[in-house]
């Protein structure tokens, strides 16, 4: 037995339709399938996001999950953060393998915006792989 993937990660959110503005408004997410406007799914290649409200074991608001959400040009994003009126939680940060901008959904379910780098291999591994 083994686990194969992801199936799907899921917000909960207190307000649907403010949460959808959001995502699909805000972040770009194209919706996926709607049942009854009381959960909401995007798909995002080969895993799926979702938001949902009425469901009593999930409470929405940060307890400490967070959706990372793979970006093409974190520069434009943050630019686009600063420039609403979106919560920024953790500003721009970078580490040796990426860069990220943390953010509120309209719950307060954190939302990070990451960019992973390109790491090239030290030069002194490649050479060795020649001879």
């Amino acid at each position: 037995m083994k686990i194969n993937s992801i199936a799907f990660f899921s917000y909960p959110v207190s307000d649907v339709a403010k949460a959808r503005d959001f995502y699909e408004g805000f972040l770009g997410l194209k919706l996926s399938h709607n049942f009854n406007n009381q959960f909401i799914e995007y798909d995002l290649g080969d895993t799926t996001f979702a938001i949902g409200a009425g469901v009593p074991i999930f409470t929405p608001g940060a307890k400490g999950g967070v959706v990372a959400f793979e970006v093409d040009n974190l520069d434009e994003w943050v630019a686009k953060v600063k420039a609403s009126k979106i919560t920024i939680v953790n500003d721009l940060f970078e580490s040796p393998v990426c860069r990220l901008i943390i953010i509120d959904d309209p719950d307060k379910n954190r939302v990070m915006l990451h960019q992973r780098k390109v790491i090239e291999k030290p030069i002194t591994e490649a050479i060795a792989k020649t001879k």
